[in-house]
């Protein structure tokens, strides 16, 4: 059985600190950008939305509409700075629309 290293630790910090060893911020990361972007665009935009993947910096959106996705691709610098910060941290710097 392993040995307490702290016996006053919150869960928060001990769920950070299982995060950080397991190497579990990128598919946290992954999930967290899908939630934001189906509460950033809302339903409109969402139900034309195929599939949202997040590669290192990058944010891959797969539409089912040629005209929405054209649209977007006016808006990305502000579609990217609405995402990072509903995120509360700089993690896309780069939307692909397909």
């Amino acid at each position: 059985m392993a040995k307490r290293q702290n016996d006053h630790l919150s869960i928060s910090d001990v769920l950070k600190e299982f995060v950080n060893e397991n190497k579990l911020q990128k598919g946290l990361d992954k999930v967290e950008v899908r939630d934001v972007w189906e509460q950033i665009m809302g339903p409109a935009i969402n139900k034309y939305t195929r599939n949202i993947k997040l590669d290192r910096e990058t944010l891959y959106i797969e539409l089912t509409s040629s005209v929405l996705r054209e649209e977007l691709s006016y808006g990305k610098e502000k579609i990217i700075s609405n995402l990072n910060e509903a995120l509360g941290r700089s993690l896309i710097k780069k939307i692909v629309l397909r």
